[in-house]
């Protein structure tokens, strides 16, 4: 079997457990159509470059799986056919990279230059007198 990165967009009225909900449904897709699916990750609602379906946001998921090819042709009909989801993409690669994705590593990297603060707390700030 050959292995695949999958990413898709989902539309921004979802929320969050639907997004994933999403993933679960189309990386159960793979499994009954003989692949596995190695990894997936839930990288959050974000805003694109420009609108897709008049849509300015979208929920962005990412896939790792082990699949043979009518596996993954039928889990992307199936997401082309899907209301919620805006763009797909599908890239075979040679060998699948340990540890979490670039932007997972990007956004912890964010996160670790902000000192850990994830609600942008300034601290004390001078009085404007």
């Amino acid at each position: 079997m050959a292995l695949y990165e999958h990413v898709f967009i989902a539309r921004q009225d979802l929320s969050n457990a639907q997004a994933e909900g999403l993933i679960e449904h189309f990386g159960q897709v793979l499994t009954d159509n003989g692949g596995t699916v190695k990894d997936h990750e839930y990288w959050g609602l974000k805003t694109m470059a420009y609108k897709i379906n008049k849509n300015r946001k979208g929920h962005y998921a990412f896939l790792r799986s082990d699949s043979p090819s009518p596996a993954v042709q039928e889990m992307e009909r199936l997401m082309r056919l899907h209301d919620d989801v805006m763009r797909v993409m599908t890239i075979k690669v040679d060998a699948h990279e340990e540890g979490p994705s670039v932007v997972l590593q990007a956004k912890a990297a964010k996160d670790e230059r902000r000192g850990g603060r994830g609600d942008r707390d300034r601290g004390d700030r001078p009085r404007r007198d």
